[in-house]
């Protein structure tokens, strides 16, 4: 399943990794070689990052469905007090 950006998304991600080399790595990164690397990532470790979060999220919502009953269940027929029920005299 490919990972895909948004246009708004990808501009953004371009934008970054464009910062990044130029602060941090102190080179000037062209748009070209920036969109080139994001490409790469997405293609080489989104997937990795994309399944770890499928992982996550199948486990959190197993907990949940695991304590679907005590979350959720409600007593039935507690209209009555629950007292033994006496005979009627015949």
């Amino acid at each position: 399943m490919p990972i895909a950006l948004s246009k708004d998304d990808t501009a953004r991600a371009i934008a970054s990794i464009r910062r990044y080399f130029a602060e941090e790595i102190d080179q000037e990164l062209g748009e070209l070689p920036a969109r080139l690397l994001l490409n790469f990532i997405l293609t080489e470790i989104g997937p990795s990052v994309y399944n770890a979060a499928i992982a996550d999220a199948q486990g959190f919502l197993r907990d949940r469905v695991a304590d679907l009953e005590g979350a959720c269940y409600a007593p039935e027929f507690q209209y009555w007090p629950q007292k033994p029920v006496r005979e009627r005299p015949r």
